[in-house]
């Protein structure tokens, strides 16, 4: 038994690590928000209401 390559297994993890190692880039692709002006959206929404 020690002999046997076990080929769908090897395939089975490479392709799991290969998918972890995609989700990961994938969630650190997405940009950050940054200098978000509340004041500005808080303006926004008085202009809806009023309107």
């Amino acid at each position: 038994m020690g002999v046997s390559a076990l080929k769908r297994k090897d395939r089975k993890n490479k392709a799991r690590a290969n998918n972890a190692v995609s989700k990961i880039k994938q969630l650190l692709r997405k940009p950050e928000i940054r200098n978000v002006d509340v004041e500005a959206i808080k303006a926004s929404f008085a202009e809806k209401k009023a309107a």
